[in-house]
């Protein structure tokens, strides 16, 4: 099963809450108490987060993180590759961070690598604004009026 862990789930949590207000500089108390996730998980995932292009830190009594893009520039393949590293589905595609011990006897060498840059594209096509709201990606179909039931 492909599973993200945890942290990034609660990373986009806490991405979306800070593309409220693209720019602005909120604490991670801040983030916490509007997110309801735990202090020291927000405060690792900024940390985390402002090691990468998606977070700013700001130092200083008013001090925090920001984001300073717009939720439709971040793209989730970005958030994921932030918390849980390159997006390789087995140790035998290209920037996996295991390499597979019998790589060069495996029949299926380099098949793996078609399926995982199929994911990856479909992840990059996908940004937070998508997941803030899904109708952008999703849209939700037009309801056409009902028909009047023949009469007999």
């Amino acid at each position: 099963m492909l599973r993200l862990n945890r942290m990034t789930d609660y990373a986009v949590v806490v991405l979306g809450q800070l593309s409220r207000a693209p720019g602005e500089i909120r604490t991670s108390v801040q983030i916490a108490e509007e997110t309801a996730i735990p202090v020291p998980t927000v405060s690792k995932l900024l940390r985390i987060l402002a090691g990468t292009a998606l977070v700013t830190s700001h130092r200083g009594p008013s001090g925090g993180f920001s984001l300073d893009r717009c939720a439709h520039e971040v793209r989730v393949a970005e958030i994921i590759e932030a918390l849980d590293g390159p997006i390789a589905l087995t140790a035998c595609v290209e920037g996996a961070p295991d390499r597979c011990s019998v790589e060069s006897l495996c029949p299926m060498r380099g098949n793996w690598t078609r399926v995982n840059n199929a994911i990856r594209h479909a992840l990059e096509g996908v940004t937070l604004e998508d997941l803030l709201d899904p109708t952008h990606i999703f849209p939700i179909p037009e309801q056409r009026p009902a028909r009047p039931a023949p009469s007999a």
